[in-house]
């Protein structure tokens, strides 16, 4: 926790330092229009879709501002009685702006459709009236700040963040316990850190740090609450290598009011499908640990491009391991492995993933609405980007322990740009074990993912690109049945002045275990004027 909150504070120095000759503004709303079939070629039916859209895109590089910004709106007119109009919101949203030397504004935002429950299949986004979707929008800002006195160093910052889930259209047809449905979150985090470099004072290195996070949910008026001290010590061996071992003390506690149920046992919800508060219930505790923790790890940097960091210890009264690898092999490769462990909430968890996103990002073609719901890739020059799927497996009402692995890399050569992006995610669910109902408390999800892209520029005005994804999730929650969700998307776009004209073809295939699968083919044709 405390290692994810001070990466803001050397966010804003590193990603502002680029050469004058970096400088770039470009900003291009557009409107678009596009005509949509996809064919259900497991059940043999065919949907036609008409699409109007609306958007821009927004790059602004400088030695004092990095901001990009890449939004959609789009209506989508179903031809067939069967099916409704939708409306899609999608964009994303990194900025750092250094108002004075050492003070750096950073801000985020996120607008995406994503699973709302991890035990259902989520098909295709555009075939027919989605079941298990969820609209979502996620926006955070603060300052951070990184300055000397003497031969000391120091770091701080804070943050708030919000974020809204709307409830899905179609519950996920999912048999058994119903799970709750999460509506908003808003939270805040503040940090500081001194530090003493290895060999300016004592031939150690010394790190004091200090937190407190808290994130506020509406639903059943759920608060985690989070204070934190730690002391680093750093000892090089060799000029390349260091030791590291810290301990640190938290206080952490998760609470919830109880739920309405009804003569029958069920919990009474809302026409959004949300659990009420009982009016007469309790406050219950989800989760508390107040105590010390401990950790050793190892640095290793041979050069100013690559970093490697490991900590294992004992955390939350278990074993406990952390790690990252960065790798900037030049301007135009970048490697990223981020191994993770935390108390989490789905906005504290989702605002820190979009918080490592850099602010130079590819924003996809984001055809056949498959727009940053997945990993998203740095551009030419950047970091190399980071995956959102630990968060975006599925919404939570409830807190959760999150563990995993993320690895992305992204690569520019001449005319071509493509990424990987790939890892596994874990939550062992926290949840009290008293008052009314079912509880959730010790139940594990698991998910598996994949995502690779590669986009050409065939000459000035003609570019093709290809993505492909692969997802497997599970749930310890009833059925403990596999969903997956497998697809391959190709597009081509052709310039003319203002005007673009594309195309794209996608194929999808979800299922879950021991059922069969739906395989969905979908075309799309359409044209695009930039203002």
């Amino acid at each position: 926790m405390m290692r994810k909150l001070m990466i803001g504070a050397a966010v804003g120095a590193a990603i502002l330092a680029a050469p004058a000759s970096a400088r770039e503004k470009q900003i291009t709303p557009y409107i678009e229009a596009a005509q949509i079939v996809t064919a259900d070629l497991t059940n043999d039916d065919v949907l036609t879709y008409t699409t109007i859209a609306a958007g821009i895109d927004a790059t602004v590089q400088s030695r004092r501002v990095q901001v990009q910004a890449s939004y959609r709106y789009e209506h989508r007119f179903a031809y067939d009685n069967r099916l409704a109009d939708t409306d899609i919101h999608s964009g994303l949203v990194r900025a750092a702006v250094r108002v004075a030397n050492p003070l750096t504004i950073e801000a985020g935002g996120l607008a995406t459709r994503t699973r709302s429950d991890i035990r259902g299949a989520a098909p295709g986004i555009l075939q027919g009236n989605v079941a298990n979707i969820s609209q979502l929008y996620a926006v955070y800002a603060g300052p951070t700040f990184g300055s000397h006195i003497g031969d000391l160093g120091i770091s701080g910052g804070y943050r708030f963040g919000y974020t809204k889930v709307q409830a899905p259209s179609i519950v996920s047809p999912v048999n058994g316990q119903r799970l709750d449905v999460f509506d908003d979150s808003r939270s805040q985090q503040a940090q500081a850190s001194l530090n003493l470099k290895s060999g300016s004072v004592l031939p150690v290195g010394i790190t004091l740090s200090g937190a407190w996070s808290r994130d506020d949910a509406s639903q059943l008026d759920q608060v985690y609450e989070g204070k934190y001290g730690r002391l680093d010590v750093l000892y090089p061996v060799s000029p390349t290598l260091a030791l590291t071992a810290g301990v640190g003390y938290e206080n952490i506690q998760i609470s919830h009011r109880d739920a309405l149920f009804d003569a029958a046992g069920q919990p009474v919800v809302n026409n959004r499908g949300r659990f009420q508060i009982d009016p007469n219930g309790q406050r219950r505790i989800d989760y508390d640990f107040d105590g010390l923790y401990y950790d050793a790890g190892v640095v290793w940097r041979p050069n100013q491009r690559t970093q490697l960091e490991v900590h294992a210890g004992e955390r939350y009264g278990s074993f406990s391991a952390v790690g990252s690898l960065t790798y900037q092999a030049s301007k135009t490769v970048a490697v990223r492995v981020s191994g993770y462990d935390g108390i989490q909430t789905f906005g504290r968890q989702l605002q820190n993933n979009l918080n490592e996103i850099p602010t130079s990002f590819n924003p996809g073609s984001n055809t056949l609405g498959q727009g940053f719901n997945g990993c998203v890739f740095g551009a030419q020059g950047g970091a190399a980007g980071n995956c959102l799927n630990s968060a975006l497996q599925s919404v939570s009402t409830s807190a959760f322990r999150s563990r995993g692995v993320d690895a992305v890399i992204a690569v520019t050569r001449g005319r071509t740009n493509f990424g990987v992006g790939a890892g596994y995610a874990n939550r062992d669910y926290l949840a009290s074990n008293g008052g009314p109902g079912f509880t959730i408390n010790g139940f594990e999800d698991e998910s598996y993912y994949v995502q690779a892209y590669i986009n050409h520029q065939l000459d000035r005005r003609t570019s093709i690109d290809a993505n492909v994804f692969a997802n497997y999730y599970k749930s310890g929650i009833g059925t403990q049945i596999g969903v997956y969700n497998v697809g391959a998307i190709g597009s081509i776009n052709r310039r003319f002045g203002r005007f673009n004209a594309f195309g794209s073809i996608g194929i999808y295939n979800f299922g879950q275990d021991r059922a069969p699968s739906i395989t969905s083919l979908q075309a799309l044709v359409g044209g695009r004027y930039s203002f």
